[in-house]
């Protein structure tokens, strides 16, 4: 317990407490030799320095108490902060950047970020306990294990189903996983990183995803799995995917990284294969700064997936606790010796891939407002479509999948004829003017340097794909982007394709 008084003697700024009945108040009673009386923060310091100097005890305060109010206190100048120099500034036409992507926050994250620093627990802790817990309930899933980065996501994804604990169906090298080329290329990389083989499929121009009629001839008995990504937010035609991965027994894992809160028949992707995966890089839907999470329906492949991330051991045991199965020294595994702690048994070869809880706590505040994220990416994406269309002779507007709802992540145009439209003046052209663009990821993969002297396998020329390298680029439709915004872009747009 302390006394009230400590708090006058230990910090100068503020006041003596008589009673704390909300520990977010700013309006404290206070009891002097002269009189009793209520003061606020925004009374002025001097005033109360001179006040409360003889300021009596007045009753005793908590440690738990004591320290949630100092947060509080701390939490008041973080806001503050915030609005003395994180205020998005006014757009000026021709003048401020319009970026593809971008993080949108406000003084709720700043102080989240705050109060997990404050515990110092600094490794996964209570913050990352809450976001799988709201991320699973959010998605619709079982499980949902954070991570330090989409691509480890995938990573994971992949690594799990190469665990000895699924018996016949684990992966082994040399077994084929179905995905594209027209992608990212850690959709594909944790692929060859477990020493599988890509098999690489053409994709549908509009929609930007896998041409499904090519993927059952893409099949052989090789073949183990399908892990594809929903396109800029567009999901892939599930219905089919999902049909073909039953009839052949095959694992299907969505790359959700672009598509968080796109729906698909009503529901929201990745529910619909074993594994999915998500990203929270600040250009992505929500945001934690580096951070992705890794989700599923299946208790195995969840103690796959969290072994992998944790080092590889066989223990479940959240960080900080110990014998949560009842028996750490009662397993015998391997050819370790009966009862070797089970906290050091080790069933996968993994990593550490952990996410920090100062990240989470950001996270957290993101979830809360993915849903007028989403909105917004929705709305700006139809007004760019809507100020485009009298372009679709010259360029190849987006197309929702059918039986679709996107959360777009961006607004992809390809040009119809190449040669007589120019990608590179165009770009150039909107980047002079402050409007930033992106290739479509890697264009070809197969053309990128660090897949020269990779084993994989191709189905057909992938001429979409080619297409694709040479002849698309995407602006942005991200929260950030107010109406004025998009009609800036809508008008340079034009000019890039009129003038150049």
């Amino acid at each position: 317990m302390r006394a009230i008084r400590d708090i006058v003697q230990i910090d100068n700024e503020f006041h003596a407490v008589a009673e704390l009945n909300a520990l977010t108040t700013t309006t404290f009673a206070c009891k002097q030799s002269d009189g009793d009386y209520t003061v606020d923060l925004s009374t002025p310091r001097e005033w109360l320095n001179d006040q409360l100097t003889t300021a009596e005890v007045v009753g005793f305060i908590t440690d738990k108490s004591f320290e949630l109010m100092r947060r509080q206190l701390i939490f008041s100048k973080v806001e503050e902060f915030h609005d003395l120099f994180h205020l998005r500034k006014p757009f000026v036409s021709g003048e401020s950047n319009l970026s593809y992507a971008g993080k949108i926050y406000d003084k709720k994250e700043m102080v989240a970020l705050t109060d997990a620093s404050l515990d110092f627990w600094l490794t996964a802790g209570r913050f990352c306990k809450q976001f799988e817990t709201e991320m699973a309930a959010y998605i619709g899933v079982r499980y949902a294990l954070l991570t330090n980065s989409g691509s480890s996501a995938n990573l994971l994804a992949v690594s799990a189903l190469s665990s000895p604990k699924l018996g016949e169906r684990r992966l082994l090298p040399g077994d084929e996983v179905i995905t594209v080329a027209a992608g990212f290329p850690t959709t594909v990389a944790p692929i060859v990183q477990n020493r599988l083989i890509p098999v690489f499929i053409d994709v549908d121009l509009a929609t930007y995803n896998i041409s499904v009629e090519e993927i059952e001839q893409a099949i052989t008995p090789k073949t183990k799995a399908i892990m594809i990504a929903h396109t800029m937010g567009n999901p892939f035609n599930l219905s089919e995917v999902v049909r073909i991965a039953q009839k052949h027994n095959l694992w299907l894992i969505e790359d959700n990284c672009d598509a968080l809160g796109s729906r698909y028949d009503g529901k929201l992707t990745g529910t619909f294969g074993h594994i999915a995966t998500s990203s929270f890089y600040p250009p992505h839907h929500i945001t934690m700064g580096e951070g992705g999470a890794v989700y599923t329906n299946d208790p195995i492949l969840k103690m796959a997936l969290e072994s992998f991330r944790d080092w590889g051991r066989d223990c479940w045991c959240p960080s900080g606790c110990d014998n949560t199965c009842k028996k750490r020294f009662g397993w015998q595994l391997g050819e370790l010796p009966l009862g070797y702690d089970h906290k050091y048994t080790y069933s996968h070869i993994g990593y550490n891939l952990k996410v920090t809880d100062m990240q989470a706590a950001i996270g957290i505040e993101q979830l809360k407002k993915l849903p007028s994220f989403i909105d917004r990416r929705i709305h700006n994406f139809n007004r760019l479509k809507s100020g485009l269309a009298d372009l679709t002779d010259i360029l190849i507007l987006p197309e929702a999948t059918p039986n679709s709802e996107p959360s777009w992540f961006g607004f992809i145009l390809t040009i119809k004829d190449g040669e007589k439209y120019s990608r590179t003046r165009i770009t150039e052209y909107l980047e002079a003017n402050k409007v930033q663009t992106r290739m479509l990821f890697a264009g070809n993969l197969i053309k990128q340097p660090a897949f020269h002297g990779v084993e994989y396998r191709q189905v057909g020329d992938l001429p979409n794909t080619d297409k694709i390298m040479y002849d698309t680029f995407l602006v942005g439709v991200y929260p950030g982007l107010t109406d004025e915004m998009i009609d800036y872009m809508i008008t340079t747009i034009k000019e890039a394709v009129y003038n150049t």
